[in-house]
């Protein structure tokens, strides 16, 4: 086993414990970007003035008339940048645009000595517009030829030969929608200049090194001037990966120009207007299967909603294609991906980061077709299951640890009884006409790093202080999902001491430089990586010391309990604290930089081959439904969960994880709605669903009665921090489960070999209209969708 993965004694890795700010969440203790601002005296509070059209020209811009407002300070324009007008990485953001590109677009911003102030001021300012026209769905992109960006392929064997060896060939259009982040903590940025002109910013951010790059450019000075830093979050869940950028920007620039700290936060209804989602994708796709279900080729064409700007979706694009073979050997086929150019705000990544839309399509194409061809969607799934490691993706990476798939499988559905239950369920729909039930079962495969190759890389700083205390700084930053408890528990491990010994400091980019977002899921392999390399430089500096004193060679020393001991030595063990004094006497350095880069990745990004993941994180989900006939309305009765997490390095926070992301995905599957206004009237391009009370989130009525999550065992990950595996974003595919118990749920209303299409998300309504399909489906007319032949015939499955 590599030093890496290998987990020594005592481990504090491993060990259940609570998130370390717990207490302070629920307390109301723990502090975000916003409560600091109580803290920071003379601040001003910006707000947006935003425009009322999906596309338009500013015309005319008078910010005189918000100078008459009582408390107005400053109006920020564009003629204020000293820098580069631009928020994004890209250089497609302007960040006071001349060109509106989205409703509610921020033109300009308004710095009051209170928010009331600023907002008042921000009524005040006269702004005239030239109305141009607009695009705010994909099919009007498309018709209009509105794209941006690459439109890469991956690709494998040949298609069209596969679909003319198959003897069944189904196509379709398929369109999955949109996911709001809903962060219970919106966008919000503090910023203020110390008297050397050093600027210091407070960030909601999962990426304080591009934070300070962007606000560096839009300041013209070097990074080295600019410090971020990120107390925690209160959700990101990707939709502050790049989008705090611009919010960080404008109280930078703010407390630049006015020697006064700059407030900026969003609410709720701004947040929601202003920011990027998970991006729509419509797809249209061809499978071809022979007569035992294998899919022998699939074509599939994704076109993926960018909104006005590329933001983070050509890598989003690029994990959806990586990702549409999911758990399955698929022999011949051709994905191709395009990204529509809209008058949407700027979409961006949401965890899973493309890999749900890709996954779900041939998901989706598996749970119609099951029935078409007389198996059931656990049958035909596990009959496409990859077999063996010597089998590849379609871009060319070897499938390592598939056994482990096949595994979990069989796991997930011994423990959920899965064969029992699906006779009582037939027994009950049997004498139920107008309620039915359903179970159904899926898998998750999904790759572990950024495919970017540069940014699979992390730092950490570890300080030992004379008194033995340690100071943990690593590029990480902390959303709620636990990262910092890992970093803690790791940093022990490393140094053989008890949780209580070390401690950790937000995170701050004058503390460790350069760093990547945290996203991907690489947070722990990253950063935990990093910061054992850190503590591993420190034990072994003391190594020596304790092996002067306990008479044993530097290599015979162990450190476990807070103390130093030798490999047979028969003098007593060293505590921490006075090995640690005795080091600093010797002058020995008492700290260390960590770094660490995933090894072993290769891509090439134009041709879309190689091998862009460290690792495959398996897992499985059988999920029990029950729907009304009436409403479609339905609930969730059971869960049951295998998932591959390695050898945890929290269990606890892993099973929050699995738990969060799996309800988390039911929402986008099943209940959140996203309605854009595509209208002709001046309200078109707007997002309607702004608040809770009209974009459904998940809640407590929506968990499933019954959830059981088992971690999968025996599950080292060779090369990985402590044997762990990523958990972050691999379970939110697990509900797909829930999906196709509902289609089944559906399907049951009508006679046997009933396929219906189901929209997404599956709502109340949705299923419904599925409902009403399957109740309309004669024997004769599901018969003839299939017409046995030895040309393949090309039925159309979907909408």
């Amino acid at each position: 086993m590599s030093e890496l993965s290998d987990r020594p004694a005592k481990a504090v890795v491993g060990e259940s414990i609570p998130h370390e700010a717990a207490i302070g969440h629920v307390t109301g203790a723990a502090l975000y970007t916003d409560d600091l601002v109580g803290r920071t005296h003379g601040v001003l509070h910006a707000y947006p003035v935003s425009a009322p059209h999906a596309h338009a020209l500013v015309t005319r811009l008078d910010t005189a008339p918000a100078y008459d407002v009582s408390g107005v300070v400053r109006v920020l324009t564009a003629d204020d940048v000293p820098g580069v007008n631009d928020s994004n990485i890209n250089h497609d953001e302007p960040l006071f645009p001349t060109e509106v590109m989205f409703y509610g677009h921020p033109v300009c911003w308004v710095l009051g000595a209170s928010l009331e102030a600023a907002r008042l001021g921000a009524e005040a300012v006269q702004i005239d517009y030239e109305e141009l026209p607009s695009i705010v769905t994909i099919p009007e992109a498309i018709a209009a030829g509105s794209f941006q960006g690459r439109a890469p392929t991956v690709s494998r064997g040949d298609v069209e030969a596969g679909m003319s060896a198959a003897t069944h060939v189904f196509s379709g259009t398929w369109e999955a929608s949109g996911q709001e982040q809903f962060y219970l903590e919106t966008q919000a940025s503090i910023a203020y200049v110390d008297e050397a002109g050093q600027v210091f910013i407070h960030s909601s951010t999962q990426n304080p090194s591009e934070t300070q790059e962007i606000a560096a450019h839009v300041l013209g000075v070097t990074s080295s001037e600019v410090t971020v830093q990120c107390l925690r979050m209160g959700g990101g869940f990707g939709g502050k990966e790049t989008q705090a950028n611009g919010y960080a920007a404008i109280a930078a620039l703010g407390a630049t120009l006015t020697g006064r700290p700059v407030r900026v936060r969003l609410n709720r209804n701004q947040d929601i207007q202003f920011t990027g989602k998970r991006p729509d994708f419509l797809s249209t796709w061809e499978a071809g299967f022979d007569d035992e279900g294998h899919l022998l080729a699939l074509k599939v064409v994704f076109t993926a909603d960018g909104g006005w700007s590329l933001d983070l979706m050509q890598p989003v694009l690029s994990r959806a294609l990586c990702h549409v073979d999911n758990a399955y050997w698929i022999p011949n086929i051709e994905a191709h991906g395009r990204i529509a150019k809209t008058n949407r705000t700027s979409h961006t990544a949401f965890r899973g980061f493309g890999g749900p839309q890709g996954m779900l399509v041939t998901e989706n194409i598996l749970g119609t077709v099951a029935p078409k061809l007389g198996l059931t969607g656990e049958e035909i799934r596990r009959r496409n299951f990859y077999r063996s490691a010597d089998q590849t993706t379609p871009y060319g990476q070897r499938v390592r640890q598939i056994e482990r798939l096949h595994q979990i499988w069989d796991e997930v559905l011994t423990e959920s009884d899965f064969a029992g239950r699906q006779r009582e369920i037939e027994q009950f729909n049997a004498t139920h006409e107008h309620t039915k039930r359903a179970i159904a079962a899926t898998p998750v495969k999904f790759g572990i790093s950024f495919n970017k190759s540069s940014m699979n890389q992390g730092g950490a700083l570890v300080l030992v202080y004379k008194d033995g205390s340690v100071l943990v700084n690593h590029g990480g930053t902390e959303m709620g999902q636990g990262l910092h408890t890992k970093m803690l528990q790791v940093a022990a491990t490393a140094l053989g001491l008890p949780l209580s010994r070390v401690r950790l400091a937000p995170t701050r980019t004058d503390k460790v430089p350069n760093t990547s977002a945290t996203s991907a899921s690489t947070g722990a392999d990253l950063n935990g990586g990093a910061v054992k390399h850190a503590c591993d430089q420190i034990r072994d500096r003391l190594a020596v010391v304790a092996g002067g004193i306990l008479g044993v060679p530097p290599a015979d020393v162990r450190f476990a309990d807070a103390a130093a001991y030798g490999l047979n030595s028969e003098r007593e063990p060293i505590p921490w604290e006075e090995l640690v004094r005795t080091a600093y006497l010797q002058r020995i350095q008492l700290h260390a930089a960590g770094y660490y880069r995933t090894e072993g990745l290769e891509w090439n990004e134009e041709t879309y081959q190689g091998s862009p993941f460290k690792y495959f994180s398996y897992g499985a989900a059988v999920a029990e439904v029950e729907v009304d006939g009436f409403t479609g309305a339905y609930r969730t009765r059971r869960v049951d969960v295998v998932h591959d997490v390695g050898d945890s390095l929290s269990p606890l926070i892993d099973i929050g994880q699995i738990e969060g992301a799996f309800v988390q995905g039911a929402g986008w599957l099943t209940l959140e709605d996203q309605r854009w206004d595509a209208g002709e009237g001046p309200t078109r391009g707007r997002f309607s669903t702004q608040g809770a009370s009209t974009y459904k989130l998940p809640s407590f009525s929506e968990m499933p009665e019954v959830f059981n999550v088992t971690m999968f065992q025996n599950a080292t990950e060779e090369g990985a921090i402590y044997g762990s595996k990523a958990v972050g974003e691999p379970p939110l595919m697990l509900p797909f489960s829930v999906r196709e118990a509902l289609r089944k749920a559906a399907n049951a209303f009508g006679p046997a070999g009933t396929s219906v299409h189901l929209a997404s998300p599956a709502t109340p309504e949705a299923v419904y209209w599925a409902i009403e399909d399957a109740r309309a489906k004669s024997t004769d007319s599901v018969a003839a969708q299939e017409v046995p032949a030895t040309i393949p015939q090309r039925v159309p499955s979907g909408v």
